[in-house]
């Protein structure tokens, strides 16, 4: 069992550094607005999270961006009890699926999941002026293929509206490339970060605790306003 959990096969890249065309890409986003239509179930789901939110009082908010399933959002509203968490995930599937993993441990109240598009979302709380005071982007898709760079976030057309959430923001990944890149777009928008070798006392996500047991290096990318 233990051996078919850690088979998690380490990420291959022709991509050894940061992509030569990052600092134009940010750029360019940074030069031309980003004008893809808002979906109306991203601005419903929204809605509703932070009115959630509102009805806790007031209380510092957090995001967790690409929750999946969901253990993040928990471990998060556990480990800050004096927050709000609103985790966000665009797969219904992920979000609505069993949560036995969580075993026994209370259930905090703290939380609730939106199904949205992260893109809709980044752009809506940076439009109304949200804030966010913690936020966390956890082993995001890596898309490690050269001509893939404009499907990391960091080579998105919505990073600015994603660096611009959260006092507190965080990203983590099991692929280096990803988190120097990460920080590299963030130093081109203002916001200074700090990047490291990370291992966690306990897993935050499913993906963190598989990546961990097959042996792959951790990193995290980490700025506060």
């Amino acid at each position: 069992m233990a051996a078919m959990f850690a088979n998690s096969p380490t990420i291959v890249s022709a991509q050894s550094d940061v992509h030569e065309h990052l600092a134009a890409r940010v750029a360019r986003h940074l030069a031309e607005p980003f004008r893809k239509p808002i979906g109306d179930v991203s601005r419903r789901a929204l809605d509703q999270a932070l009115a959630r939110w509102r009805q806790a009082g007031d209380v510092p908010l957090i995001l967790d961006a690409g929750c999946g399933v969901g253990e993040s959002t928990l471990r998060l509203a556990t480990a800050y009890p004096d927050h709000f968490v609103i985790g966000v995930d665009q797969s219904e599937k992920r979000l609505g699926a069993g949560k036995d993993w969580w075993g026994d441990a209370p259930v905090p109240g703290n939380f609730c999941w939106a199904r949205a598009d992260l893109v809709d979302v980044w752009r809506l709380l940076q439009d109304d002026h949200v804030p966010v005071a913690r936020h966390y982007v956890l082993y995001p898709n890596p898309w490690p293929k050269i001509g893939h760079l404009g499907r990391r976030w960091q080579g998105h057309a919505v990073f600015p509206a994603l660096a611009a959430c959260g006092d507190y923001l965080e990203c983590r990944s099991n692929w280096k490339v990803y988190i120097d890149e990460f920080a590299t777009a963030l130093g081109m928008l203002g916001r200074p970060s700090a990047t490291e070798a990370w291992q966690p006392e306990t897993a935050m996500t499913p993906f963190e605790r598989k990546y961990a047991a097959s042996g792959h290096g951790l990193w995290r990318c980490v700025t506060r306003r």
